[in-house]
């Protein structure tokens, strides 16, 4: 683990979603394919979490728990903006009706949802409360981050080549 990564995630998107200067510096696509990285970083953060139980580091779980509601709201919210209306203006009126785009807002409330409880007993844990079952706590936290990765799939395969962004790969 880099310096960079050691106390939960990189604040590379929080940062850039937040500087209207970059926003407007970087095309669509490239925030896209950038939030896409920082959320399978946030997936193998949390992935890494689960994989050391019963074990806690309690710099990594509260990093990640802090890191983990602002990262999913602002992705969502720079979807939702930008990149949900260039899908939905490519569509046909058939296609418009699937309701994808509605499909994908649902899942972000649900995600936002299920990674504030997240957060709480990331937080929890890594400020002392003992892990009182390893293997819920892994449930939990695979639940998650499997729902995330397929997800961001579904915007890869489907909605990226819609607007004509190339996919930047998953990262090694």
């Amino acid at each position: 683990m880099n310096q960079k990564t050691q106390n939960g995630l990189p604040r590379s998107w929080t940062t850039l979603a937040s500087s209207v200067r970059a926003r407007a510096e970087m095309a669509p696509g490239d925030l896209m394919n950038l939030a896409h990285l920082e959320k399978l970083r946030l997936c193998s953060a949390l992935e890494s979490i689960a994989d050391g139980l019963p074990n806690v580091d309690c710099a990594r779980w509260l990093g990640t728990a802090n890191a983990i509601v602002p990262l999913l709201r602002d992705i969502h919210n720079f979807e939702e903006t930008v990149i949900f209306p260039a899908y939905k203006a490519c569509l046909t009126s058939a296609e418009v009706d699937l309701g994808t785009t509605g499909r994908l807002r649902l899942e972000h409330i649900k995600d936002q949802c299920f990674a504030g409880e997240l957060a709480e007993t990331l937080l929890a844990i890594g400020k002392g409360d003992p892990i009182e079952s390893a293997e819920a706590i892994g449930f939990m936290l695979r639940g998650f981050f499997e729902g995330l990765r397929r997800h961001i799939a579904f915007e890869r395969e489907h909605i990226l080549p819609r607007i004509g962004v190339a996919d930047a790969g998953t990262p090694g």
